[in-house]
């Protein structure tokens, strides 16, 4: 299981250098594609969003994202596994709940590490621990009284199932005895908008997508993943601070692109994204959101979906999950 000594952190931590190599001259053909695995309105969404006009400004094609939500990512990864590679057909994503699916389905459809070659990440935006404003809880603790008071009440909304939201509910059930329901929805931004409607009442979710709700006041903030406040919402308690298991889970975001893609194109990629996502316009909203830039080489990214892969596997092997 996924504890503080943890080294999903580190990994993406000692990739943060911009000093990556110059990529060989490649040109872009055609029209090029960014494959969002979730419904619109999520963090990958609202990436694809900000970094796709820049993109196409810099290689000097239409840059078009497209959504493909169903089966936790499954689909919209899939269709960038069978893409051509060429370069032209890029999938973003929730890089932990990509690394995820290798152990809860025994019979998908592509290889993680073999269908789908590593182009770079982009953020990491901490979890923002919610429920809704009429859950009387100010705190982890008052819900967890909440929830022993009035067990099989509360729902966690996740963005599908095997989800990081949905392995991070697992543990919080295993870790205070939480007998709260798990419901999975297709995509983040569905699962915000099921909790803001009181559909559900409870989520951790992607600051990026969740933090402008909470400062609405249209959910009520308890927590933050990792170890570091939230400059929006500077009074909630970390998940360091508050000793709860995982504290460093949250929204990995990474590009991927199809296999076969040659090497001297996937740097190409890879140093475009890197180049648009030190620009002001698109640092600064990455961060008022709530995120946090975690560029580096597609090699860096390929050592964290391994190391990814290894330690969510340890907790889905304790929890007995299994899908088909």
């Amino acid at each position: 299981m996924l504890t503080r000594r943890s080294t999903l952190g580190g990994i993406l931590l000692a990739a943060v250098s911009l000093g990556a190599a110059p990529a060989a001259a490649q040109n872009f053909t055609k029209q090029v594609n960014i494959i969002v695995p979730y419904a619109p309105g999520g963090s990958s969404d609202i990436l694809a969003r900000l970094i796709g006009p820049k993109l196409s400004e810099a290689i000097g094609q239409p840059v078009i994202v497209e959504n493909k939500p169903s089966s936790s990512g499954n689909v919209g990864a899939d269709f960038v596994a069978r893409a051509p590679g060429d370069g032209h057909t890029l999938l973003i994503t929730d890089v932990g709940t990509l690394a995820s699916t290798p152990n809860l389905f025994k019979k998908l459809s592509f290889n993680v590490q073999t269908d789908l070659v590593p182009v770079g990440m982009v953020m990491f935006a901490p979890y923002l621990f919610a429920v809704h404003p009429s859950v009387p809880a100010a705190s982890l603790q008052e819900l967890i009284a909440y929830d022993k008071a009035n067990p099989g009440k509360l729902n966690v909304a996740t963005s599908g199932v095997g989800s990081v939201q949905h392995l991070t509910a697992l543990v919080f059930t295993k870790k205070y005895g939480i007998k709260w329901g798990i419901v999975p929805y297709k995509g983040g931004a569905a699962a915000v908008r099921a909790v803001v409607a009181n559909e559900s009442n409870v989520i951790f979710n992607g600051a990026i997508a969740t933090q402008p709700f909470v400062v609405q006041n249209q959910m009520k903030g308890l927590a933050v993943s990792g170890d570091k406040k939230l400059a929006a919402l500077p009074n909630l308690p970390t998940f360091k601070e508050m000793d709860t298991p995982v504290y460093d889970t949250g929204s990995w975001q990474g590009f991927f692109t199809s296999k076969g893609t040659p090497a001297p194109m996937v740097a190409r990629l890879n140093s475009e994204i890197r180049k648009v996502l030190a620009t002001p316009e698109v640092s600064k909203r990455i961060v008022d959101l709530g995120g946090e830039l975690k560029d580096g080489t597609p090699e860096d990214l390929s050592k964290f979906v391994t190391s990814a892969i290894a330690q969510w596997g340890e907790v889905i092997k304790a929890e007995g999950l299994s899908l088909d």
